[in-house]
């Protein structure tokens, strides 16, 4: 007789909780069951159908939980996927993430696949969510953040937990507050500094980090859409600086070519048509961005329409900081910037 687990939760039902042998064959596969290619092990004396794809996120997250002591629960991006972050798929460049899981005192054996911390953990920072213990969401991003190789890492993980509405960037600020001396903390209060809750993209989060700390300009406002007088809808440029008129647009490979590309061209061209100017940023600006000379240009434009006067008021009216000369407003342009 075969033997198929339920699913792991109601709201889950593609999921399927790893079981012990069970020798009677009830609840679990018998010991030479368990030897048999119907059967894989996913940790010690747990085992799961080998019909079970054991690359799904959620699945993975299943299994790792499943050796959780009884004080402790999943985190970092594997609670925030859990908690409907879909930007978290737990992979690192092409390669599987361990799912890590908190347990203050308590120790789990080393297994492949999981990463164990034993930092402190209150009780008050775990939940429940659909059967799975974990720490809050703001534990959780916390805690990626510390533990991100770079500062431009640490940013995406607070704006794509903000994107899927999981935190704010005050909650994470108020949770870090309290981490003194912990591991990371220098990185991800940093972090807080270039975080913004309307990305939509860790790609526009590259291009933001870049466009203030390697260009040295001042924050942008992110996917704000801009309107003419008229109310006649011009675009939503990925960053917008609204006191000089420039746009920035990240454009990944899908924007590179065909019917996307003559859009993007015609958008750009109506920016510009209200006084704007663009520049696009494809994925080798990113990871060379001084190479590129891109922060050089952007430097560039912006000094040359502050020489020039040049500003832009998102209302129409003067120009919103003074300015040294008389700055006209840029024809016909009023956005949504609050």
């Amino acid at each position: 007789m075969r033997i198929s687990p339920p699913p792991f939760h109601p709201n889950r039902p593609s999921l399927v909780a790893p079981v012990r042998i069970d020798r009677s064959g009830v609840t679990g596969p018998k010991p030479h069951q368990a030897r048999h290619r119907h059967w894989r092990r996913t940790s010690q004396g747990l085992y799961v159908p080998s019909a079970v794809d054991g690359t799904v996120p959620e699945q993975r997250i299943v299994e790792a939980a499943s050796v959780l002591p009884e004080y402790g629960g999943v985190t970092g991006w594997a609670a925030l996927r859990w908690f409907g972050g879909s930007w978290f798929d737990g992979m690192d460049r092409g390669e599987l993430r361990p799912v890590c899981l908190v347990t203050a005192e308590n120790d789990i054996r080393p297994q492949a696949g999981l990463r164990v911390s034993a930092e402190r953990l209150r009780p008050d920072e775990l939940t429940e969510y659909d059967g799975l213990r974990l720490t809050h969401a703001a534990r959780s991003v916390a805690f990626e953040m510390r533990y991100a190789r770079s500062l431009v890492a640490a940013v995406q993980v607070l704006d794509m937990a903000a994107y899927s509405d999981l935190v704010s960037i005050d909650e994470v600020a108020e949770f870090a507050a309290g981490l003194n001396g912990w591991t990371g903390v220098p990185r991800c209060r940093e972090a807080l500094e270039f975080a913004d809750e309307n990305s939509w993209s860790p790609a526009e989060v590259n291009m933001r980090v870049i466009w203030r700390r390697d260009a040295g300009l001042p924050r942008p406002v992110c996917n704000r859409p801009l309107f003419d007088l008229q109310g006649n809808f011009i675009g939503t440029p990925d960053l917008f600086d609204p006191e000089t008129g420039v746009v920035g647009e990240y454009d990944g490979a899908p924007h590179l070519a065909g019917a996307q590309r003559r859009k993007d061209v015609e958008r750009e061209a109506r920016y510009r048509d209200h006084g704007c100017e663009c520049f696009t940023m494809v994925a080798g600006d990113i990871a060379q961005p001084k190479a590129s000379g891109q922060t050089g240009w952007i430097r560039q434009e912006l000094d040359a329409r502050a020489a020039a006067g040049l500003g832009v008021n998102p209302h129409g009216g003067p120009a919103a900081r003074p300015q040294r000369r008389a700055a006209p407003t840029f024809p016909g342009l009023s956005g949504q910037l609050t």
